[in-house]
């Protein structure tokens, strides 16, 4: 059974924490679906240091999410270790540092992707999280390749976090001058697996069941995320637990999903307006691939009630067919701007 610090998990897929996705009703439903660990989106330090009301509301989770794995993002030791006792006493199991996010509202900062350009605090980082909140919570990074072609430092951070006593390390096999775009180059992957003793998870360009498959054969990685590959389709998760591609749900099936999603998203954000506005990305990406999808995701856009949401996916997906729309790509990234505000 694959296990990181002293959690066993029920299998190695873990759903992304992606920006502005990762809220608990979308967290639920991966797990639902059959994800191992589904984490929180990046979470500020400094929010949390200093209760910030809307950045609290990040750790609202579910039972279900046992372990509940919180996502931090930050570039003093002091404000992540302060932040780490906050997510703790808010119920987290585990913690995950982000050291991957390119966005310059975070880098500039020193936090996210900048972080791999300074080995040394990085580590601070993790000793301090550590000194925080004990042996018993283990502390997860996840950061790129490197900041640019010309700075692949990503095995060096590994080692460093590694002696600093992270459980395990994800790597998004990208730059962060990639961004999101480009292939990502799993060979780092199957590197830093045979640099570090800690469990390796690897990341990008995972959106099928062959995928998962093939990048643990080929990079020996213990664990594989998936960012966009979920989105608007959590039963990827059946596939990757199954270890083939199952067919894709039926209109019916991907309704009912849809209803719940709803439902919870706007329990969750607790003002209907604003959840249906937020809930209109999910509409595109469960219309994703699905015949005429182009005219309903335009239609969408326009809706700002739970009632007319249901309706015109009701019309949408009760005759719709799963001919070829538009392709789906993997990544971590997702609406970081629109959840920094």
């Amino acid at each position: 059974m694959p296990r990181i610090g002293s959690f066993d998990l029920p299998n190695p897929y873990i759903l992304a924490p992606m920006a502005g996705v990762s809220e608990k009703p979308f967290r639920v439903m991966a797990l639902e679906f059959g994800a191992g660990l589904a984490p929180t989106e990046l979470i500020s330090s400094k929010g949390l240091e200093y209760q910030n009301r809307r950045t609290r509301q990040f750790l609202d989770h579910s039972p279900r999410e046992n372990p509940f794995c919180v996502q931090l993002f930050g570039g003093e030791a002091r404000s992540m270790a302060i932040a780490a006792e906050h997510a703790v006493k808010a119920g987290a199991h585990m913690l995950d540092i982000n050291m991957g996010c390119p966005v310059k509202k975070v880098t500039k900062t020193g936090a996210g992707s900048a972080l791999l350009c300074d080995t040394s605090r990085a580590a601070d980082i993790v000793r301090e999280m550590r000194r925080a909140v004990g042996d018993g919570v283990p502390i997860t990074a996840k950061f790129r390749t490197g900041w640019d072609s010309n700075s692949i430092t990503c095995l060096d951070l590994a080692r460093a976090l590694e002696d600093a006593g992270v459980a395990a390390v994800a790597l998004h096999a990208r730059t962060r001058a990639q961004g999101y775009s480009g292939k990502a180059d799993w060979s780092v992957i199957a590197a830093l697996k045979k640099h570090v003793r800690v469990p390796v998870i690897g990341n990008g360009d995972v959106v099928t069941a062959k995928d998962a498959r093939r990048m643990m054969e080929m990079t020996g990685c213990d664990f594989v995320m998936v960012g966009r590959g979920a989105l608007g389709n959590p039963w990827v998760f059946g596939s990757l637990n199954a270890g083939v591609d199952q067919p894709p749900p039926s209109p019916a099936q991907r309704m009912q999903t849809i209803v719940r999603h709803l439902a919870q998203h706007v329990d969750y954000v607790g003002d209907e307006a604003r959840a249906v506005r937020s809930f209109r990305q999910h509409l595109i990406w469960y219309s994703k691939g699905l015949k005429g999808g182009a005219a309903f995701r335009e239609a969408a856009m326009r809706l700002d009630r739970c009632a007319d949401v249901t309706d015109h996916a009701m019309n949408f997906f009760g005759v719709a067919d799963h001919a070829h729309d538009e392709p789906v790509s993997d990544d971590d990234g997702v609406n970081y701007q629109a959840a920094l505000g």
